[in-house]
């Protein structure tokens, strides 16, 4: 997944209009209200928790209430969620049309120093309440431009979550450094993203440093980069994935595809996990391109089911 300014200014945009036009909703109701259905989602299938990236959502609003509507609907009920939604929430400052980034940045900085962690506490009681466990979030705050006490503010507001790790793009040796010694301090987990840099050693440096470095594996990236099966990283590596992403990808740097026709081997993937009996969470990540007619949620249910298919 690529985290392009464009694109979080995008999911900014599209969340800012959604929550102008948001129904006050009962917090402890809210589930209820939402889907009509008073059953709560079930994605761990044969010992396989399937969960989804947020991002997954992000061509439709992106409010934090139409985030856990989309996760319902979709019968899934565990995430990785992306920071925007939990900061509007919690009160972030909205960039406002014409203002610099950098300024935007600064005052961003200045709020998350500061900012309670009431908000995200009733985020993680509202999803709990639905029956949503939010496992990891991806805030933008883990950066080598950001300071130590952002770091903070990212490990503390995941901590009011109830995640288990941060995720980020695997930043160079010295940020790796910075984030483990962090990370320990949080007694927390970071989890590190890769594309198609992806090698079976590229981790081997940041795992070595801290013990609270670990692996956000994209088993699509993996394949297009490397235009091999992940399967024996997973084995080798297993004890530090702290969550992964499934996509289908095609070799030699190829497009991502509907599940089923790229070259990614999403069904030997979730069978070892099954086999094996790892723990940690398989995450849906929707990139390929959406069909006409069709959207995001019905999209995710597709995958969804390809992956209960394939853990049948």
């Amino acid at each position: 997944m690529k985290q392009h300014n464009l694109s979080r200014r995008r999911f900014i945009g599209s969340s800012a209009l959604a929550a102008a036009g948001l129904l006050a909703f009962s917090k402890s109701s809210f589930a209820g209200v939402v889907s009509g259905r008073t059953d709560k989602p079930n994605s761990l299938i044969n010992g396989v928790q399937i969960g989804v990236i947020t991002y997954s959502f992000r061509s439709m609003p992106g409010t934090i209430e139409d985030l856990l509507r989309y996760c319902i609907d979709c019968n899934i009920n565990a995430i990785e969620l992306m920071g925007d939604a939990a900061e509007m929430y919690a009160g972030a400052p909205k960039h406002e049309a014409g203002e610099d980034w950098a300024a935007f940045g600064k005052k961003m900085a200045e709020w998350r120093v500061s900012a309670p962690m009431d908000k995200f506490k009733e985020i993680r009681k509202m999803y709990h309440d639905a029956g949503v466990n939010i496992y990891a979030w991806k805030p933008n705050a883990l950066g080598t431009k950001n300071s130590d006490a952002e770091i903070d503010y990212a490990f503390n507001a995941g901590k009011a979550l109830g995640v288990n790790h941060v995720t980020v793009e695997l930043p160079d040796e010295v940020q790796t450094k910075r984030l483990g010694d962090i990370a320990a301090k949080h007694k927390m987990m970071v989890g590190y993203h890769a594309h198609t840099q992806a090698t079976p050693t590229l981790w081997d440096a940041a795992l070595a440093q801290s013990k609270h470095n670990g692996i956000n594996l994209d088993i699509g990236h993996y394949v297009a980069g490397t235009s091999s099966s992940p399967v024996p990283f997973i084995e080798k590596y297993h004890d530090r994935i702290t969550s992964m992403h499934i996509k289908d990808r095609k070799f030699h740097d190829g497009p991502n595809q509907p599940w089923g026709q790229g070259d990614t081997p999403i069904k030997e993937v979730l069978q070892l996990l099954k086999n094996n009996h790892y723990k940690f969470p398989a995450t849906i990540e929707l990139e390929y391109k959406i069909p006409e007619g069709s959207d995001a949620v019905k999209e995710v249910k597709i995958c969804r089911q390809f992956a209960a298919d394939a853990l049948a």
